[in-house]
């Protein structure tokens, strides 16, 4: 049902059809969720570049740190070694590091006491800087003791490996927890900032220009959002401009067409009952369909909020008399013998549409027939034609203005259904397998009818 919201102290209408726009938008449309997914992306991109530029720089340090410490270890024992200090057995496992003494043919010395194992043997480590002992990683230099031959000396570097690893560690828990964190946080910001730009759309998605046309409320912060809901007022104010224009314009034209359209009309309609000449009467029915084109004119121009009902209870049969004399030829099936509740100028206007746009189709050798039923609930107008049937490309946009498959003016179906409506019914076609096009239009019936007048006056 068609309904109203009030948009700054405003009506804005809202039509059946019109596509709503919600909060609940798939996450593959939300602008939230994009601007969060860019800067997680970005978050993402700078703390990868960012930690691994820290943690490679710290890296360093320590290595430097560590190749200072194992550099001012050999100086010191060359020095005591030289000083005849020797304190080679005192250095004593991985926490004192290792050290060997090997002589000018190659064969270890002396050796720490975790590598007594390799005393008066070749040296194994020969212009190796990294070695492992006891599975141990070693880093290791050496120095020349004056005649004595070469001090070697190393320390483990399992520290180095266990801080590398604990880095790797850290900078890849931030790589997991920072995404999902900032994607979090980017969607909460995301939705309290862009929570304005949302009610816009939706006020701005249920505006039907073919009605009044309301401004929408500004924020109070002048940002993106309030530049933005400015140039939609803008533009429903030029909108609004414009279809007064328009409709002051078909008005005009339409008085001005109205008058002689009636003088004419009745001028041809007496010459041809006087002559009898058939050209005469063709001119007053081409005259008939110009008449009616201007009322169909003039209720577009009106539109449906302008436009009241004049409500009287009639006879079915005068009803038929009117469409019989309209529409001649019309073959009339069903039960007329019941009452309407109606306005009688306004459905005859609409069903006469249907009847003429039936006998277009049908051609001047068709048939078109208007079956009326009535239950207490609903009275039904069915046309139905012996025509070609509706265009298949069309389907319900039949009934929106100036679309025709029948080379009419395009009015007449869309007026048609603008009255169903007012007289709270539906008009609705298909294409019948046998019978060409079938129009079915149906108003409340009389019963129905006199019982909301109750309730109303009640």
């Amino acid at each position: 049902m068609a309904g109203v919201v009030q948009v700054g102290g405003l009506g804005v209408p809202i039509t059946p059809g019109a596509g709503l726009y919600t909060a609940r938008v798939a996450w593959r449309h939300s602008l939230r969720f994009r601007l969060a997914l860019v800067y997680t992306l970005v978050s993402l991109a700078l703390i990868s570049v960012i930690g691994l530029g820290v943690i490679t720089l710290l890296l360093r340090q320590m290595d430097a740190q560590f190749d200072a410490r194992l550099n001012e270890r050999a100086d010191t024992l060359a020095e005591a070694y030289v000083g005849g200090r020797q304190t080679l057995g005192k250095a004593s496992g991985p926490a004192g590091g290792y050290t060997m003494l090997i002589g000018q043919d190659g064969q270890v010395i002396v050796a720490s006491p975790s590598l007594r194992d390799y005393e008066k043997s070749p040296f194994p480590f020969a212009e190796q800087a990294q070695v492992n002992i006891q599975e141990t990683p070693v880093r290791a230099v050496t120095r020349k003791v004056g005649d004595f031959g070469t001090l070697w000396v190393g320390l483990p570097t399992d520290a180095l490996v266990d801080a590398r690893v604990s880095a790797g560690r850290a900078l890849a828990l931030a790589l997991l927890v920072t995404p999902v964190l900032m994607l979090l946080i980017g969607l909460w910001v995301g939705r309290r900032a862009l929570t304005g730009l949302g009610r816009a759309a939706t006020l701005a998605d249920q505006i039907d220009p073919t009605h009044s046309v309301a401004t929408l409320p500004l924020p109070a912060r002048e940002d993106e959002v309030h530049r933005l809901l400015t140039a939609i007022n803008r533009l429903l104010v030029r909108i609004d401009a414009g279809q007064a224009r328009e409709k002051q314009l078909l008005g005009q034209i339409v008085h001005e067409l109205g008058a002689p359209l009636t003088v004419l009309r009745a001028s041809l309609a007496r010459a041809g009952e006087r002559t009898g000449d058939a050209e005469v009467q063709r001119a007053a029915l081409v005259a008939d369909e110009l008449t009616f084109t201007t009322q169909d004119l003039m209720q577009l121009a009106r539109g449906q909020l302008e436009l009241k009902l004049a409500w009287h209870f009639i006879p079915s049969r005068t009803l038929q008399g009117r469409l019989d004399r309209l529409v001649p030829g019309t073959v009339f099936d069903g039960d007329w013998t019941g009452n309407l509740l109606c306005d009688p100028d306004r459905l005859t206007q609409a069903i006469r549409n249907l009847l003429a746009n039936g006998r277009r189709a049908a051609g001047p050798d068709g048939r078109v027939v208007i079956t009326l039923t009535e239950t207490p609930e609903v009275i039904t107008f069915r046309v139905c034609d012996t025509g070609p049937g509706l265009p298949a490309d069309l389907g319900d946009r039949i009934f929106e203005p100036f679309i025709s498959g029948s080379g009419s003016s395009g009015l007449g179906l869309s007026v048609s259904r603008q009255i169903a409506l007012m007289h709270g019914g539906t008009l609705t076609a298909s294409t019948q397998p046998t019978s060409g096009a079938e129009f079915v239009l149906t108003i409340p019936g009389a019963a129905l009818g006199d019982d909301e007048d109750e309730v109303g006056a009640g």
